[in-house]
């Protein structure tokens, strides 16, 4: 039943919906978290600090935290192999050229496919850039959340790949919000207005979010 289900096409779109909606209720959680930093490195610090003990005594020290990653990895491999099978699938059933022009799809439909592989690159560099330390651009300090990001935000190169991939990031939400709403029925003629205007602030909203610290950092705001 399972491999029926993950064999047809609707089966692989509502992976992506639902993958697509574990994920994004991660951004928004993560986006809160963030926000803490303009409250100074105490403040940020201790948060990074609980992320890692939450659940204690119950869950043992970080327990928690790998329960969330391993469940957010298995949501974005999930969402990726379903996106890249759904559109082989689509290549081959339309092999050549349409006659007639197809009317012009959105932008954030067009650059779904891109904003999909930037984000992927994005979440490994940001992951050895703030949670391992291996290509952080100054020196490393394990349990110095703070530090560690306002380093990252001192270098140009640092700030021009996080804004770019929060970019990608808010396109893909205003497109994939909608879309899996639909997939998961929801969606209808008198909602839609309704959840495109969602998918509108939400991007926006966890755009801006994310796009704030390092536009601190640069300020001067967080240091």
């Amino acid at each position: 039943m399972a491999r029926t289900m993950w064999d047809s096409s609707v089966g692989k779109k509502t992976v992506m919906a639902v993958s697509g909606v574990i994920m994004l209720l991660y951004l928004v959680a993560h986006v809160i978290g963030n926000l803490k930093i303009f409250f100074g490195p105490e403040e940020f610090n201790h948060y990074g600090h609980w992320l890692r003990t939450v659940g204690e005594p119950f869950m043992h020290y970080e327990w928690t935290l790998w329960l969330v990653r391993i469940v957010l990895i298995v949501a974005v491999v999930a969402h990726a192999v379903s996106a890249y099978q759904l559109s082989r699938r689509d290549i081959k059933a339309r092999p050549s050229k349409y006659v007639h022009k197809k009317p012009r799809a959105s932008y954030a439909t067009r650059t779904m496919r891109w904003g999909g592989i930037i984000m992927g690159l994005f979440i490994v560099w940001h992951v050895l850039d703030l949670t391992t330390g291996h290509v952080h651009a100054g020196g490393f300090q394990e349990g110095h959340p703070y530090e560690n990001v306002v380093d990252t935000f001192s270098t140009w190169y640092g700030n021009v790949i996080y804004i770019v991939a929060m970019l990608a990031v808010g396109m893909h939400i205003r497109h994939g919000f909608w879309s899996a709403a639909q997939t998961l029925g929801v969606g209808s003629r008198t909602r839609d207005r309704a959840l495109k205007t969602v998918a509108n602030v939400l991007a926006l909203l966890l755009t801006a979010g994310f796009i704030a610290v390092p536009v601190g950092v640069m300020t001067g705001v967080v240091s």
